[in-house]
């Protein structure tokens, strides 16, 4: 049986190493629980023991795990491909969507974001490592999408989000995520007020973290291997 406090408690003490490391403060750095395939009843016991913002991918299995533990107050964030058809969901059952990669979903989260709720907060998912299979804008089309999304009235565009190719080479690691720091930086330097870097996972956190990550998205290391859907 997984012991998911002990786990979350190691994934916490990395995540404090490669912050005092990088010379931050480890509260820079927000872990968000994947949890993806996991049954509610896990999610709960993650958060008997502090965690309170998690991950999906998957619209309708989180749909029924939102409902469920509702009585808990969690944050929920959308991390995986956006569906046009799924996006009216995804923006009222979500605080956060991390992979926004294109105007059209943008647009149609922004209308569909209830009037009562806050605005939607938004990464934009950016294809780094240049991968046909991969979803993602393109490098070169960042600066007019972003400029895009920052209008958006039910929209709050927050930052930039990033899966690269996965490798073992620390210093590959920290060129792709250095790549994206570099596009947020030049965009707050054309005047939009972005807070968020999104990357890093189990298996690169501490190299996302020396490159200013500001949220990890961390499944395996808490939860164990993905279960069959």
């Amino acid at each position: 049986m997984i012991n998911i406090a002990s786990r979350l408690q190691a994934v916490q003490g990395r995540i404090r190493t490669a912050a005092q490391a990088a010379r931050r403060r480890p509260e820079e750095v927000r872990l968000i629980a994947v949890s993806k395939t996991f049954p509610a009843q896990v999610i709960r016991e993650a958060h008997l023991v502090g965690q309170d913002a998690f991950g999906e991918n998957y619209l309708q299995d989180a749909r029924s795990k939102i409902e469920a533990l509702r009585d808990l107050g969690l944050e929920w964030h959308f991390l995986g491909p956006i569906q046009s058809n799924k996006t009216r969901l995804i923006g009222e059952c979500f605080s956060w969507v991390h992979s926004v990669d294109n105007l059209k979903h943008a647009t149609r989260l922004s209308d569909a974001r209830p009037r009562e709720l806050p605005p939607l907060q938004i990464c934009i998912q950016v294809n780094v490592s240049a991968e046909v299979t991969k979803s993602g804008c393109d490098p070169d089309q960042l600066g007019d999408l972003a400029t895009a999304v920052y209008s958006h009235r039910g929209l709050r565009l927050r930052g930039l989000m990033a899966i690269p190719a996965p490798s073992d080479d620390v210093d590959a690691q920290r060129r792709s995520f250095a790549r994206l720091r570099h596009m947020k930086e030049e965009l707050v330097n054309k005047g939009l007020e972005l807070d968020t870097l999104s990357m890093g996972m189990s298996a690169d956190l501490e190299a996302a973290i020396s490159e200013g990550s500001t949220m990890v998205r961390v499944g395996r290391a808490i939860f164990g291997p993905r279960q069959v859907k």
